[in-house]
């Protein structure tokens, strides 16, 4: 089963299609291709629509050894760091390449998809025109920005994340900090050969800085040196960010015996008897604002399952709640709303996991997947 677009909607009838079409065997032999058959659940599973545990139940013939399952144990490898570490990850885990100095902007040319190399600029515009970039072009754009235009590992992320409808801080500040080798040993680096294996003809970039050797980016990114943007006419314009939903406010909460706050990365429609009230706190957005179109799929999807949405601090939301006798709600890790959330609630949930979370940080996946895998080689997950 094919799906026509790349649109996302936030809907049950849209993640049982994507469901429809995994074939298991098709993703590991194509998935790294940015035409290959990956799955796009990745903004599903961001907020909260499916977990990973629920997606090992309705893919039954998934084994361990498929590289779909080690794809879900990245994610939660992130996540397991991110428990340990909190806002550790969003600065370096690790110290830097020595010596090198990065700048704390983005260059125009880049955030405007104008750099005259078709890998980047490419990247940039379906970034902006759908929410969503193959795994593979998300590295080529982040070992771009890093290490041949020396921006700091950091300003980019943060702005990747501000347009992604998957947008996660861990799997994507990680991700960003494993390119840098701030979360791993080396440098993350790719050339001309590599995107025209794996892009269509219209990303290929022949005969620019990047069709060059891997030795020759090695020192490239070990050095203060930086390779030159031959510059486009042809841009794009960066969509808007917002620190609140737009032209979306607060309704009316209810009085009643059992509520549940349905926060953004909980947004399975799970049945409940009592009412339930979407909450937004702003604090967090005004710290990592969202495009439109994540905005869109979220309250969407938020106003859809709920009776009642508060967008505000979720401190005010206290006396609100003070007399209601069970509050519940699933805990996240995304600053404000891990702090807040156990305060307001009689029962927090843990976030549903499908593979062990071991006690101490491990740093690298390999480590966290031994740990994970030891007790039960055959099968792997933790129930």
């Amino acid at each position: 089963m094919r799906l026509k677009s790349e649109h996302f909607e936030p809907t049950d009838a849209a993640l049982h299609a994507r469901l429809s079409a995994i074939n298991v065997a098709a993703y590991s032999k194509s998935r790294n291709h940015l035409n290959g058959q990956v799955t796009r659940l990745s903004p599903y599973i961001t907020h909260g629509l499916v977990t990973i545990p629920e997606l090992f139940e309705r893919l039954p013939k998934l084994k361990l050894s498929d590289k779909l399952a080690f794809e879900f144990g990245w994610r939660e490898f992130f996540h397991h760091v991110w428990s340990r570490e909190g806002e550790r990850i969003l600065s370096d885990m690790r110290p830097g390449l020595p010596g090198v100095r990065y700048a704390d902007e983005l260059p125009d040319d880049i955030r405007e998809g104008r750099t005259g190399i078709a890998t980047i600029d490419q990247a940039v515009h379906q970034l902006y025109a759908t929410g969503y970039l193959h795994n593979h072009a998300r590295m080529w754009v982040a070992s771009y920005v890093v290490h041949l235009r020396k921006v700091h590992w950091r300003t980019g992320a943060d702005w990747m994340v501000a347009h992604l409808l998957d947008g996660d801080l861990a799997s994507n500040h990680l991700s960003w900090q494993w390119v840098a080798a701030t979360f791993s040993s080396k440098p993350y680096l790719f050339n001309a050969e590599n995107v025209a294996r794996y892009a269509t003809a219209d990303w290929h970039c022949p005969g620019s800085a990047i069709d060059t050797s891997y030795e020759a980016l090695e020192r490239i990114a070990r050095s203060n040196e930086m390779i030159d943007s031959p510059g486009s006419l042809v841009g794009t314009v960066e969509p808007e960010t917002f620190a609140a939903p737009p032209e979306l406010s607060s309704t009316s909460i209810p009085k009643a015996e059992r509520i549940r706050l349905v926060h953004p990365w909980m947004l399975a429609d799970r049945r409940f008897e009592g009412q339930r009230i979407g909450v937004i706190h702003l604090p967090f957005h005004a710290r990592f604002p969202w495009s439109a179109r994540r905005w869109q799929f979220v309250t969407d999807r938020m106003m859809a399952i709920t009776d009642a949405l508060f967008i505000g601090d979720l401190n005010e939301l206290k006396d609100m709640l003070s007399e209601t006798p069970n509050v519940e709600s699933v805990a996240t890790l995304n600053p404000g709303y891990d702090d807040l959330l156990p305060q307001l609630c009689t029962q927090l949930m843990d976030a549903p996991r499908q593979f062990a979370n071991p006690s101490k940080t491990c740093r690298s996946f390999s480590a966290f997947w031994s740990q994970c895998t030891e007790a039960h080689p055959q099968r792997g997950w933790h129930r």
